[in-house]
């Protein structure tokens, strides 16, 4: 019964960190203010971590949201911790940069964070890898109906013409009377 209930918990919990990764510029990013709160530093100390490794986190690790796309992230999704009142504009951590900060950000809190978060990620992935296939699956059966189709348009066709097709009248076979 107990271990329902940590199953429970741990899915609720996949869910909760699967509603902070959002896609910005095509890939999947987090933002600095939820990861602070994972992590459970603030956000502005955080950032000074990073801002201190600068070279650990190259842009395919970590970018800076342009204005248009935090009004976006605003308006388009309503679980967004972007806050109107900051002064600086929120960055965004790839799957990467969530990883380097593991390495940057010493506290067990963190540590435990990062690692759930990474195997978040690579639920993610599979998620994303079995649509795929689904997909293409999917796409194969079209294909495969859509020929199936053009051949019973086929085969009707020939029956049309076989019923429609006035038949000659043959000459009689056999004895003839006068």
């Amino acid at each position: 019964m107990e271990t329902k209930h940590v199953v429970k918990q741990a899915a609720m919990v996949d869910e909760a960190v699967m509603q902070k990764i959002y896609l910005v510029r095509g890939q999947k990013v987090m933002l600095d203010s939820d990861l602070a709160i994972l992590y459970g530093y603030e956000t502005k100390r955080m950032n000074e971590q990073v801002k201190r490794n600068e070279a650990r986190f190259p842009p395919s690790f970590m970018f800076q949201l342009t204005l248009e796309e935090v009004t976006h992230l605003r308006s388009q999704i309503a679980t967004a911790n972007v806050s109107a009142k900051t002064r600086t504009l929120p960055y965004a951590f790839t799957e990467h940069g969530v990883l380097m900060l593991a390495s940057v950000l010493k506290s067990k809190t963190a540590i435990k964070a990062s690692v759930h978060i990474i195997e978040v990620f690579v639920k993610l992935r599979a998620m994303v890898l079995t649509h795929k296939d689904i997909l293409l699956k999917l796409e194969k059966l079209e294909k495969k109906q859509a020929l199936q189709d053009i051949n019973i348009k086929q085969l009707l066709q020939y029956i049309k013409l076989f019923t429609t097709e006035k038949q000659k009248p043959r000459p009689r076979i056999g004895f003839k009377r006068e």
